[in-house]
């Protein structure tokens, strides 16, 4: 049975993707998240009592903890998502994100190179480090019908896009100087049930019933295409498991939207699923949009060409845009425990009482 090291493994991606790895009998997951404000144990809690899955709160870039780590768990690879990743809060700022994305994971790397290092032949051959990235790395594609894909050019622009970028050029700075096996991925726009409220898709219908204006920057024309998080927690396992050492593989969920109908479509379910939710006096809760001064420096559109996984691996998304966005607007309105707790701070006070239950 191998040991996959996991990080950010509490966030939104990382928790669907240890749920994924747990699906596999042959693997065990040791989840890392440094909790900070996105990571929640609440997102893993199922999981916490599995004979196959254990938890450490520790930060990427203490060395000795995750030397230790290694020393002890002995894994056989490790897919490394710990990231800083909203743009609002890269625009605020900055340092947080060149600390976590960029020097931690040059600290993850340094680390995984001594113990790959010091690792028999058979072990070296199987061992890989698993990058997970952004498609926000190759820039914007305007008002082009362009896709980004594995060949295009990096052209980040904003402060979290940079610096994923960076963290994408350490890694394969790594493996071609120290022959470490490295894959990475770059993604497009995730969303599902258990996302923070900040990004996009839960803002949106966690303020539609309660009332609050629905804010969508600009004319709302900016476009993204969508993956629901479950399909990219199966590309990730796909592509660890199988995917080329030393590439990378764009994965998308093939469902480019504009901003503003991602906010009508959750508005229109929403009419369907939550009639009875709607604040009284409320008409429609389309009725509720507003628009609002766009952000700094925002692309226009990410689009992906994700040919190249379905041709060597065999992966497509299995969720359409409607399916996926139904799946989580119900997800959220069948889970208010979950993110009321998020939006009133409670879960940073609940999670520290989780780790001490689970220590003893």
């Amino acid at each position: 049975m191998k040991t996959i090291f996991v990080t950010g493994a509490a966030g939104f991606i990382g928790s669907a993707l240890v749920r994924e790895l747990l699906r596999h009998d042959d693997i065990r997951v040791l989840a890392v998240d440094k909790l900070t404000y996105a990571g929640n144990l609440h997102s893993i809690r199922e999981l916490l009592d599995s004979e196959r899955f254990a938890f450490v709160q520790k930060d990427i870039n203490d060395r000795s903890a995750m030397a230790e780590l290694f020393a002890t768990s002995l894994p056989g690879g490790i897919i490394h998502l710990a990231a800083e990743s909203h743009v609002d809060r890269s625009i605020d700022g900055p340092g947080e994100f060149i600390m976590t994305n960029i020097v931690g994971t040059y600290s993850l790397l340094e680390t995984s190179r001594d113990y790959w290092q010091g690792l028999d032949d058979s072990a070296k051959r199987a061992f890989r480090f698993h990058h997970v990235s952004t498609d926000e790395v190759y820039g914007d594609l305007a008002d082009s019908a362009a896709l980004f894909s594995e060949e295009t050019p990096y052209n980040p622009n904003s402060p979290y896009s940079a610096s994923k970028a960076s963290s994408d050029h350490l890694v394969r700075a790594w493996g071609h100087t120290y022959g470490l096996p490295f894959v990475i991925t770059n993604c497009s726009n995730n969303y599902g049930p258990r996302q923070f409220p900040e990004k996009l898709v839960p803002h949106i219908i966690l303020n539609a019933i309660s009332g609050k204006p629905l804010p969508v920057y600009g004319d709302g024309g900016q476009i993204r295409d969508w993956l629901y998080v479950d399909d990219h927690a199966k590309a990730l396992v796909t592509v660890f498991r199988r995917g080329k050492t030393g590439s990378s593989y764009t994965i998308g969920g093939l469902n480019e939207r504009r901003n503003i109908d991602v906010v009508r479509t959750l508005c229109e379910i929403l009419e369907e699923l939550a009639p009875d939710r709607k604040p009284q006096g409320l008409s429609r809760y389309e009725d509720l949009i507003t628009f609002v001064k766009d952000r700094p420096g925002h692309d226009r559109r990410y689009a992906i060409d994700a040919s190249m996984i379905e041709r060597e691996l065999g992966w497509t998304p299995s969720e359409t845009f409607e399916s996926g966005m139904i799946r989580t607007v119900r997800w959220y309105l069948d889970n208010e425990d979950w993110w009321r707790s998020i939006l009133s701070g409670e879960y940073r006070l609940a999670r520290l009482g989780q780790l001490e239950e689970r220590a003893t």
